[in-house]
């Protein structure tokens, strides 16, 4: 390389005498302005100290810069495993959290629907109640008609319909609110999603900067993170350039040293040396030593002279030449390190900055996640266990108005089977009655014929019998037979109900038949069928109508 020829060139005064003298012989010796044009170039090739000092800066603040990113990598590192653990946990309570209402509002919908249905099943029975009239037969002759749902109390139905009403806007109300909480708690995703797409754009910020920074494919990690292990080779780059630039200087100074030497043992040439180097502008160096570096020069300058023999002289001169030469190949040497050192250390600082922004957007993240666990996430599970709370008692109330409707419903229907069965029972109690009407008036008529056959008898034998026979041997011997008399009875109430007395006879006893006179039978009164019990004159077309109606119904609950 070019640095280590340098090297080895510049530090050649460091031989034995003998070999320089060898390799110098037969060379002539270079004027004084020659020699004095070496020193000023020597004197100006030792502003590359600037360089060296600039490196040292170099190195301190990329070891800085290192140290602060493996602290930094290492934070975020730390965060980033609980920062994924409590994302994981908190997409957990979303999704439990939308489960929930999820879960309530289909059971709530699925409820509703059955409450509707039961509840239309209800209006609509009401709706057949109101149309149907109540036969007039049933209702005392003048009344205006009545429906069967005037005989119905739906006060218990609006009872009913406003304790729903509350259990369904109640539950509607928690639905509301935890819908309102669960918008509030997507918000706060989304702006953990913003932070985190800062965090991956971050990320691949530094993966490609770690890519860029580094030939092998291990500059990233499998999760993005920029990785360290380029930034101790780079660290090393720099002080290996930093160590090499500081031989090269030493050699510039030896250089410098040995052209000091070689004029101020040249004849004039100590006063010259003098005056020209203290002509040009001092060598400016940044920091602390600048000035003593400085004084050494001078001081050199100005130190008294070592004698010299001819050859050692010669040797001097020689090597002097030999080094003037390839100095200005060191100093450009020592500027192409410090432009490398600086980009390196550009890189180490873009690393560092990746790193940091890294950490930024994961604290950023991580103090998203920690506020709202802190805060607000307790009052977004509160809201979830309210609702869970709310609706688990109001679906009981809400349950329990759905079998009351269920109930409502059935009684209303069988009230209307009930009337059409009462319609039939009318018409079935008439059949009934005409029937013991028959019974009665065959009978009535049998009873008749034999009172008549047996009267005949006994009317013979009075007139055969009846005048020899002393009338105090039978005193009855000359009555009627005895006649059969029927009672109409009210019923009495069903069920063990004790009977009413007698209402009406259906033929009165003739007293003078009592007596022993003869007589024909009395008559029935006319309106003997009708004593003891009234029975609506329902038309036939009616009982028909209750009867068509009573099978569909039935057909429907089948």
């Amino acid at each position: 390389m070019a640095s280590s020829q340098s090297s080895s060139s510049l530090g050649s005064s460091d031989r034995p005498a003998s070999s320089r003298i060898e390799e110098n012989q037969g060379k002539s010796v270079p004027h004084l302005e020659s020699l004095i044009a070496h020193l000023v170039a020597a004197k100006r090739s030792l502003s590359s100290i600037n360089h060296v000092w600039r490196a040292n800066e170099i190195v301190t603040t990329a070891r800085s810069a290192v140290e602060e990113s493996v602290v930094v990598s290492a934070r975020t590192g730390f965060l980033r495993r609980g920062l994924n653990n409590q994302l994981r946990l908190l997409y957990n309570v979303r999704a439990e959290v939308e489960e929930i209402s999820h879960r309530g509002r289909a059971d709530f919908s699925d409820i509703l629907k059955d409450l509707d249905a039961a509840d239309g099943r209800l209006r609509n029975t009401l709706d057949t109640l109101r149309d149907t009239i109540v036969h007039a037969a049933f209702r005392p002759e003048g009344e205006d008609p009545k429906s069967l749902h005037d005989f119905v109390d739906e006060r218990g139905v609006e009872e009913l319909h406003a304790t729903l009403k509350s259990s369904i806007d109640r539950t509607n109300a928690a639905q509301a609110e935890l819908d309102e909480s669960n918008r509030a708690f997507d918000d706060e995703l989304h702006s953990i999603k913003e932070a985190l797409g800062q965090y991956r754009t971050a990320m691949k910020m530094a993966s490609s900067r770690s890519s860029a920074s580094s030939s092998s494919s291990s500059a990233s990690t499998h999760s993005g993170m920029a990785s360290l292990s380029a930034l101790p080779g780079m660290l090393s780059s720099l002080e290996m350039h930093a160590q090499e630039m500081a031989n090269l200087l030493e050699s510039l100074v030896r250089h410098f040293d040995l052209c000091v030497t070689a004029v101020k043992h040249t004849e004039g040439g100590g006063a010259a040396a003098r005056s020209i180097t203290g002509d040009m502008p001092p060598v400016t160096v940044s920091g602390r030593n600048g000035l003593k570096f400085e004084e050494d020069i001078n001081e050199n300058l100005n130190a008294p002279l070592d004698p010299l023999t001819n050859s050692e002289y010669q040797e001097m001169v020689n090597v002097l030449v030999k080094d003037a030469a390839e100095a200005e190949d060191v100093v450009m040497e020592i500027q192409d390190r410090s432009g490398e050192m600086e980009s390196v250390l550009e890189n180490i600082i873009a690393q560092r900055d990746s790193l940091l922004s890294v950490s930024n957007a994961t604290t950023d993240v991580f103090q998203h996640l920690s506020s709202l666990a802190s805060t607000r996430l307790p009052g977004y599970i509160a809201k979830a266990h309210q609702f869970t709370r709310v609706w688990n008692e109001e679906r009981d109330r809400i349950s329990s108005g759905l079998a009351e409707f269920s109930d409502l419903g059935s009684l209303y229907e069988c009230f209307l089977d009930a009337y059409d069965g009462l319609i039939l029972e009318v018409s079935r109690r008439k059949h009934m009655r005409q029937r013991v009407e028959k019974v009665l008036r065959d009978t009535r008529q049998k009873l008749d014929q034999l009172f008549q056959e047996d009267v005949n008898a006994r009317e013979a034998f009075r007139v055969e019998q009846g005048d020899y026979l002393p009338s105090d041997i039978w005193p009855g011997v000359s009555r009627e037979p005895m006649r059969v008399d029927f009672l109409r009875i009210s019923g009495g109430q069903l069920g063990g109900g004790a009977a009413t007395e007698p209402v009406e006879r259906d033929v009165d006893v003739d007293e003078d038949a009592a007596a022993g006179v003869a007589g024909p039978p009395p008559a029935a009164p006319a309106d003997a069928l009708n004593v003891g019990e009234v029975i609506p004159d329902i038309p036939r077309q009616a009982v028909e109508q209750a009867l068509a109606r009573l099978e569909s119904r039935a057909r429907i609950t089948r």
